[in-house]
C-alpha cells in the first residue's frame, strides 16, 4: 500500500484505540465503583459523556491524517461514497480492529478486571437490538458525511468532531440500556475478543 495509506492507517489504530480505551475503561471504573452494581441511570450517563469525549479527541487527532473514521461503519460508508478507495478501506478496518483489541488488552492488563463485551438487556430481543443499532449507525454515519465527508460542508467543518461526538453520547442515551449502544463494529470486536464472549456479536 501507498505510505500515505499505511500513515492514515496508523492514525485509524491510534483513534480507535483512544476511542476503546476511554469508552471501554470508564465502564470498567464504574463497575469497580460500584462494586459491579446493577446498571444504573448515572453509569449511562458517565459511560454516554466518555464516549463523547473520547470519541470528539479521536476524530480530532485523526481527521488530517486519516479523516478520523474510527469506525468500520463510517468506512464502509465513505467507500460506498467514493471517498476512499477499497484498499484504504481494508487497511482501515484491519487497523480499527487491531486498535480496539490492543486497548481491550491493555484495559484487562492495567485494570486486573473483565473487560465487558456488548450484550442484550434482559426483556430486549435480537430484532428490536438489531433496528436500534441500525438507527443508532445511520444517525452517525449521516452525522460525520455532513459535517465530515461532503464537500459542501463549507464551515461545518470545524465542528464535525464536536458533532460526531455528540451523536454518539446522545444515542448511548438512548440505546445504553437495551443493547449498549456500539453503533461501532471495532468497539464491540475488541472487548468480545479479550472477553470471548460472541452472543449476538453480529
Amino acid at each position: 500500500p501507498h505510505p500515505d495509506t499505511l500513515k492514515a492507517g496508523l492514525a485509524e489504530f491510534i483513534s480507535t484505540f483512544i476511542f476503546v480505551f476511554a469508552g471501554s475503561g470508564s465502564g470498567i471504573a464504574y463497575n469497580k465503583l460500584t462494586n459491579d452494581g446493577p446498571s444504573s441511570p448515572a453509569g449511562l450517563i458517565s459511560a454516554s459523556i466518555a464516549h463523547a469525549f473520547a470519541l470528539f479527541v479521536a476524530v480530532s487527532v485523526g481527521a488530517n491524517i486519516s479523516g478520523g473514521h474510527v469506525n468500520p461503519a463510517v468506512t464502509f460508508g465513505a467507500f460506498i461514497g467514493g471517498n476512499i478507495s477499497f484498499l484504504r478501506g481494508i487497511v482501515y478496518w484491519i487497523a480499527q480492529l487491531l486498535g480496539s483489541v490492543v486497548a481491550a488488552l491493555l484495559l484487562k492488563f492495567v485494570t486486573g478486571l473483565s473487560v465487558p463485551a456488548f450484550g442484550l438487556s434482559s426483556g430486549v430481543g435480537v430484532g428490536e437490538a438489531l433496528v436500534l443499532e441500525i438507527v443508532m449507525t445511520f444517525g452517525l454515519v449521516y452525522t460525520v458525511y455532513a459535517t465530515a465527508v461532503d464537500p459542501k460542508k463549507g464551515n461545518l467543518g470545524i465542528i464535525a468532531p464536536i458533532a460526531i461526538g455528540f451523536i454518539v453520547g446522545a444515542n448511548i442515551l438512548v440505546g445504553g440500556a437495551f443493547d449498549g449502544a456500539s453503533m461501532n463494529p471495532a468497539v464491540s470486536f475488541g472487548p468480545a475478543v479479550v472477553s470471548w464472549s460472541w452472543d449476538n456479536h453480529w
